[in-house]
């Protein structure tokens, strides 16, 4: 199937992937005089009087927006705010049926850092946690951190941590098939944007402690003048040896290689370069870093990609709906790094001992057990780690 032929004919038939939809009877004066006015008046002064009860009184408390500039829509780059509205409209849908959360696809018409953040947060009082998406490399780190410092609502960016916590679920199962340890291996990531920097700090937090980070430019080494602020921070706390040169060299005897970057930039000859049992995870879309037959041909002991036609789909669906659904549940304040290794956790072990295997390192995307065990996770690190504003640990 063409799917992109397709898809144009079907998003022409739908004209839209979400709706709005009433929760209530309006069909009398007695419907209309509890769901709106006179009736109305009680719950908003209850929530002029306590703002909190704004959870309690409206539907607050399960929505989410999905937010985006447009400058970074999947493998599209830069095409603008009304241009990434399918996609973003193809998240809420994904958040409603996975996670049974109400999300609203909310595309900024602006690149102005300040005044994303402004919009943002003038809007915050409407949701009970925030979803940015398809913003670029670097504004989306200061937006992020921005606003998780002065919201009291989670703020996620799912390019960063989305990706982060689904890759770290994967390698989890295949270093436990390789029967290698994070401790011990030797990682290379290949695309310093916004996924790739997430993913190594994130993988530095459950214990790798060799990753060596490339761009497009090669090595990313501390100390070189062209590094911009997040490559220069990145580079503090990755490549201990100071190894310089290209890709092709930071391969070499390297455990697991990752890929967010660009299309046939791997050769056969790089992925025979690598350790015994090397795992390869090439996720850039829609042509991967390398094709997994020549990977798998090379002797990748496993590999994983973005892409749905192959084995091992590294897909950040797996994380987004069940950790919003947890967070949402329990009234957290913010998403720490302790919601996030509880969701990549419960990913990874909703496949079984007995069932895992080179071709099956991940649930698939739409097994729902899969978003109920991250949500159930989820939540009780929220709680645990005192962010809950519900349950107290």
């Amino acid at each position: 199937m063409n799917y992109r032929e397709q898809s144009l004919k079907k998003h022409a038939e739908w004209r839209g992937k979400i709706e709005t939809v009433c929760r209530v009877p309006v069909s009398c004066r007695e419907d209309l005089s509890l769901a709106y006015t006179p009736g109305v008046a009680e719950p908003c002064m209850a929530i002029h009087d306590d703002v909190n009860k704004s959870f309690e009184l409206t539907r607050r408390w399960n929505t989410v927006p999905v937010i985006t500039d447009g400058t970074a829509v999947l493998g599209l780059g830069d095409i603008g705010p009304e241009a990434g509205m399918p996609v973003m409209e193809g998240k809420c849908a994904l958040f409603k049926a996975f996670g049974g959360v109400d999300a609203y696809p909310l595309c900024i018409k602006s690149k102005d850092t300040e005044e994303i953040i402004r919009t943002i947060k003038l809007l915050s009082g409407s949701f009970g946690g925030i979803n940015l998406e398809d913003i670029s490399a670097p504004r989306c780190f200061e937006i992020e951190s921005r606003l998780k410092a002065e919201l009291d609502i989670p703020v996620f960016h799912d390019d960063q941590h989305g990706t982060a916590i689904v890759v770290a679920a994967a390698l989890t199962n295949a270093l436990k098939l390789a029967q290698k340890s994070a401790d011990g291996v030797k990682v290379v990531i290949n695309g310093a944007g916004a996924a790739g920097i997430a993913i190594a700090k994130f993988l530095i937090e459950l214990g790798v402690k060799n990753i060596i980070m490339c761009d497009k430019f090669g090595i990313i080494c501390r100390g070189d003048e062209e590094l911009n602020a997040a490559h220069a921070e990145i580079s503090l706390v990755t490549n201990a040896g100071m190894l310089r040169g290209k890709l092709a060299d930071a391969m070499k005897g390297a455990d697991v290689f990752i890929g967010v970057s660009a299309p046939n930039v791997v050769s056969a000859d790089m992925v025979r370069s690598m350790a015994d049992k090397p795992i390869i995870f090439t996720m850039a879309n829609p042509v991967p870093e390398i094709a997994p037959e020549l990977a798998a041909q090379a002797g990748a002991f496993i590999v994983g990609t973005g892409s749905s036609q192959y084995a091992n789909q590294i897909n950040n669906l797996l994380v987004f709906p069940g950790l919003f659904r947890g967070a949402l549940d329990v009234r957290a304040s913010t998403v720490n790094t302790q919601m996030m290794i509880a969701a990549a956790r419960g990913i990874a072990e909703c496949v079984a001992e007995d069932k895992l295997s080179r071709d099956y390192i991940l649930p698939y995307a739409y097994d729902k057990s899969a978003h109920e065990s991250v949500a159930k996770a989820v939540a009780q690190a929220a709680i645990s780690s005192g962010v809950s504003k519900l349950f107290s640990k």
